[in-house]
């Protein structure tokens, strides 16, 4: 029988404190956000996530980065970005920097990956955001391809094509563990089944949508 994990995570949010109205700097939250996976893991909880927003009021636009300074200060606790914004996200640098995440960590990374909640990667990184679904479904594809060969041959729509591409390093696991996270539509949660990955349930209208096992994690924001 499986059994359940528990964690948390944070999306380093820099909202002023409400009862005294002070702002929190960039570099203490992070300060913060590493002080708390510190004692997750020593908790003995099994997973701990970080999340991308590329915002003035939030103070991680790079999930990878941040979890690799957490890999160094913990000893098992698992490490996930929640999540990464695969439509506005290079899958072979993804798969890349979360892959040296896990030599790092020892075989601790993961990524859950969604579409997003705010649009500011599209504009920051020039794609436009009526091709969201159709970005989202091209990259998710071709990073499975990515996490289970060393030599990808490959050609889409948004990105430039490989031929017989080095995918490099690859990760201590045999293939990173591929979440993806689930919003408002059950068509997500479609998705996630039909390419075999798992699910897990953010921001939605539950009534709406078929629920399968996921991985329970709390913000603790």
């Amino acid at each position: 029988m499986k059994k359940f994990e528990i964690g948390i995570y944070s999306l380093a949010d820099m909202d002023p404190n409400p009862i005294t109205g002070e702002a929190i700097t960039p570099k203490e939250r992070i300060k913060e956000i590493i002080e708390a996976a510190k004692l997750a893991d020593e908790a003995g909880l099994d997973i701990f996530g970080v999340g991308e927003l590329h915002r003035l009021d939030y103070g991680v636009s790079s999930p990878a980065v941040i979890l690799a300074a957490i890999a160094q200060c913990t000893k098992n606790i698992r490490l996930t970005s929640t999540t990464s914004v695969l439509s506005a996200l290079d899958p072979v640098r993804l798969f890349e920097d979360f892959a040296l995440l896990d030599l790092i960590s020892g075989g601790r990374a993961e990524i859950l990956a969604g579409r997003g909640a705010f649009i500011e990667s599209f504009l920051l990184f020039g794609f436009d955001t009526r091709d969201y679904d159709q970005l989202f479904e091209e990259n998710i594809e071709l990073f499975n391809l990515l996490n289970k060969n060393e030599k990808v041959t490959w050609e889409g729509k948004f990105r430039p094509s490989l031929n017989d591409a080095e995918i490099a390093p690859r990760p201590v696991q045999r293939e990173l563990p591929l979440w993806i996270g689930v919003g408002g539509t059950y068509e997500s949660a479609l998705r996630a089944g039909r390419l075999g990955v798992g699910m897990a349930l953010a921001i939605s209208n539950v009534s709406e949508i078929y629920v399968c096992p996921v991985t329970p994690i709390f913000n603790l924001s």
